[in-house]
């Protein structure tokens, strides 16, 4: 509930890096930042994602996967997941774009409007609750410019335990399985416009 928490704080900025090589690069964005920062981090090792470069810019989101048929947008360890996600969707045949979002306030509008509009439907995925993260970013974002059908792929509204990450992945249904199902829908909903 982290997130949800600090993005209601008028002025707060909300980081969520993806990897570590990420987050040294955002601690220095957060360096040079005006006005107060939160950053996100978990616990666990995330695998490094070498398509995030070595640029961090507060506020910008980074596609790091091309793709035509569904945008997945996320945050923290869940990027890492999203491309495993799109590698084995592009295997049925769905070419799905991964976008790391890792401002998750103030989110890249710009950004999020092209994709609602190239591909006609997003998913997000975060290891937070769906209330008030990731999800409830871009749909405000995306209701506001290029409204499309939105999937969200987060803990569902009940408190997290601890344990091992890909444990609870799996059981909260955050995992890359879980994010290849919403995309499923995601594509069968554009469909039925």
């Amino acid at each position: 509930e982290d997130i949800a928490a600090f993005r209601a704080i008028p002025g707060m900025t909300v980081l969520s890096p993806s990897d570590a090589v990420e987050m040294y690069h955002a601690v220095r964005a957060m360096l040079e930042f005006e006005g107060p920062v939160y950053m996100r981090t978990g616990r666990s090792p995330s695998p490094r994602i070498p398509e995030l470069g070595e640029e961090f810019v507060i506020g910008r989101g980074r596609v790091i996967r091309s793709g035509k048929d569904a945008t997945i947008v996320a945050c923290g360890v869940e990027v890492s997941r999203a491309v495993e996600a799109a590698e084995s969707l592009a295997d049925e045949g769905i070419d799905a774009r991964v976008v790391a979002m890792s401002t998750v306030k103030p989110v890249d509008l710009e950004l999020l409007e092209i994709c609602a509009r190239e591909t006609g439907c997003i998913v997000t995925a975060e290891d937070h609750n769906v209330y008030g993260g990731l999800g409830g970013a871009v749909a405000e974002a995306v209701s506001a410019s290029r409204p499309c059908p939105i999937e969200f792929v987060g803990v569902s509204d009940v408190f997290g335990e601890s344990g091992e990450s890909e444990e609870l992945a799996a059981k909260y249904g955050i995992g890359t399985d879980g994010i290849i199902d919403a995309v499923r829908r995601g594509i069968k909903r554009k469909g039925n416009r």
